[in-house]
């Protein structure tokens, strides 16, 4: 099966700069896309300096959708934003004040990959760090979610102030350059030994062969006794990604909507039980082509996190209402548009997310639907 390799290089381009991450670009761009892929045929793209969070999750949401294996090659640097401490990496318009409008959270790779299949999806990444991040990355370990592997390095603040070389990165692409990529871990135990024995960076190399499993993470683990529900002993998520991939929509949905009861009966509905099993329907609704359905999923999904009691600006909240506006403003559909947009405003109104002004293009956009303001 053809695979997909993505490459981001990012970095701002003040004074805030760590790293020069767009210089390794044209060693990787040396480099076959058979051997970035890790597979006979491959597609590669490649992001240079973006300016905007929301290209580079339209651009990874396309690659977590392709149905062959997914490399990530990621260069550049990562902060935490000063109101909710969570991990952002850094983009070429990205200020210390302006963190959480103009840097990709970390939280969004998570998300984006956590349907994949185990085993199928490597994020790659050269990292450089201030000194607020490296602490906290020391104190909390980085992860790209179960059943993707992360291969990398963690570079400490550097004493100078002149932008650092992803010198791990050009090692890796260097090795590749042969046309051979090596199983991961050779290959990223390659490219670390070229940062000397010495170097205090932190190396990453998660197997997520020995990570928990998402059904371990999220599922119950006794259920109530149900002979027409889910079977315990098997990953559901592997079993809804089969079917998806085979074109079984219906059967996904199905699978999905069967656990969800099972965990409404044991946890109760807005546990993080039920809420896993909502997004996992709203996002097989994108996958079979229904933006509609997914777009009322996940604004069920913002609905269920606030009633449990979670902040309007936490990271999940957030991430719930900007997909169910990024899905409605994708519907051509009138009177699907009319249906779902008063309730997308109310959430709006609740929920502002990151970017500036989303309920007045919200309101303005149903206005032209309905031809008259919606309050």
């Amino acid at each position: 099966m053809p695979g997909t390799a993505l490459l981001i290089a990012a970095a701002p381009v003040s004074k805030s700069r760590l790293v020069d991450a767009a210089s390794v670009l044209p060693v990787l761009a040396a480099v076959s896309p058979a051997a970035l892929a890790g597979t006979d045929t491959a597609s590669v793209v490649e992001l240079a300096d973006p300016l905007d969070p929301q290209t580079v999750l339209t651009r990874l949401r396309a690659a977590a959708m392709a149905p062959g294996p997914l490399t990530i090659y990621l260069i550049g640097q990562v902060h935490l934003d000063r109101r909710q401490r969570q991990l952002h990496v850094a983009l070429a318009r990205t200020t210390s004040a302006t963190m959480r409008y103009t840097a990709f959270p970390w939280h969004w790779f998570t998300q984006e990959l956590r349907l994949r299949p185990t085993g199928s999806t490597a994020l790659i990444a050269d990292l450089h760090t201030d000194t607020e991040s490296w602490q906290a990355l020391n104190e909390h370990p980085l992860d790209a979610g179960p059943g993707v592997a992360l291969y990398g390095r963690i570079a400490p603040p550097a004493r100078r102030r002149t932008p650092a070389v992803p010198a791990y990165m050009k090692a890796l692409a260097t090795i590749l350059r042969s046309g051979h990529r090596p199983p991961l871990l050779p290959l990223h135990q390659q490219a670390a030994q070229s940062l000397g024995e010495d170097a205090p960076d932190l190396l990453l190399a998660l197997d997520p062969h020995a990570a928990p499993t998402a059904a371990a993470t999220h599922l119950p683990a006794a259920p109530a006794a149900n002979p027409a529900g889910p079977d315990q002993h098997t990953d559901p998520h592997a079993a809804i990604t089969a079917a998806v991939e085979a074109g079984r929509h219906g059967e996904a949905a199905a699978l999905a909507a069967s656990w969800e009861q099972t965990a409404l009966r044991m946890h109760g509905p807005s546990s993080n039980e039920v809420i896993h099993w909502m997004e996992v329907r709203a996002d097989l609704a994108r996958f079979a082509g229904d933006p509609a359905r997914s777009c009322e999923t996940w604004l069920a999904v913002a609905s269920a996190r606030l009633t449990a009691g979670q902040a309007p600006d936490s990271p999940e909240v957030e991430a719930a209402a900007d997909r169910a506006h990024h899905l409605w403003d994708r519907l051509r559909d009138p009177e699907a548009v009319r249906a779902l947009g008063p309730a997308l405003i109310r959430l709006r109104r609740q929920v502002p997310g990151r970017q500036r002004g989303t309920l007045t293009l919200a309101q303005r956009r149903l206005e032209q639907f309905h031809g008259q303001r919606v309050g």
